[in-house]
């Protein structure tokens, strides 16, 4: 697949480690994303909130390339996703190579797609064993440690079915970082989620933004998006709406769209 690119093809942000410029997305006659231009810097919790349909996960899925966008450029970390530049356009790379990009964008989705018939251990360490080639002596240490980090030390030789819906998310969430990423997108992490089980991983979640971890999180937890996010986006009908600091735009937006948004879900 090729698509035009804008006439620059050279990211020159320093600090920026995702930015978008005039992403579009279509699914067939339906244009989910409209124009997307957001530059998220090293370091910071950015939590996409808005409607259901808005675009927020489909921008998400178009970070780490797994959905195409059709027009526009997405940048990781200096470097163009999923694409060569080749002259004035965009080359879609072959599946090794995104593969290999994507392994520094690690992601956690609203269900906790872990191997069922691997154990808790065996679920963190597979994708650095088999995609990073890391040797089992020095990926299973990290893995321990991530385990306890998340509070979970004692469930490694434990399969997903043992684990509490919380429980399976915190693991999603360590084995995503097990892969060592520069980046993590979180795709409504706790909708999926008994109530008494949300705060377990938004717990989770606080303590990786604590430590500095770049961050993109859709959510509708607006709680954890004042108290954690550096900067709020608000999405709807595919195009940003009002972005600012969180205390901001959950406190006191300035769009019409946006209190209506905060009013209906606070």
């Amino acid at each position: 697949m090729t698509i035009t690119a804008a006439p620059d093809v050279t990211s020159t942000h320093t600090g920026t480690m995702v930015k978008a410029e005039q992403v579009d997305k279509h699914y067939g006659p339906l244009h989910v994303l409209k124009g997307i231009d957001l530059e998220i810097n090293a370091g910071e919790v950015v939590c996409l909130i808005g409607p259901s349909g808005s675009g927020k996960s489909t921008l998400l899925r178009c970070i780490n390339h797994l959905e195409r966008i059709d027009g526009g450029r997405m940048w990781v970390d200096g470097k163009v996703v999923g694409y060569n530049i080749k002259g004035s356009k965009l080359h879609e790379q072959k599946d090794a190579e995104i593969r290999r990009s994507r392994a520094d964008i690690g992601m956690v989705f609203q269900h906790f797609n872990l191997f069922p018939h691997m154990t808790v251990l065996e679920n963190l360490t597979e994708a650095p064993l088999q995609v990073l080639k890391q040797k089992k002596a020095d990926v299973t240490p990290r893995a321990l440690e991530l385990l306890e980090r998340v509070g979970l030390a004692s469930k490694a030789g434990a399969y997903p079915r043992q684990l509490s819906g919380g429980q399976q998310q915190r693991v999603a969430i360590a084995r995503a970082l097990c892969m060592e990423p520069k980046l993590m997108l979180f795709d409504e992490p706790t909708s999926a989620l008994d109530p008494e089980l949300v705060g377990e991983v938004l717990k989770v979640m606080k303590d990786l933004a604590q430590s500095g971890m770049t961050m993109v999180v859709v959510t509708h937890e607006m709680n954890f998006a004042r108290d954690v996010a550096d900067r709020v986006v608000f999405m709807a009908d595919g195009t940003i709406i009002e972005q600012g600091p969180a205390q901001q735009i959950i406190g006191n937006p300035q769009n019409e769209r946006t209190k209506s948004f905060i009013n209906s879900v606070l």
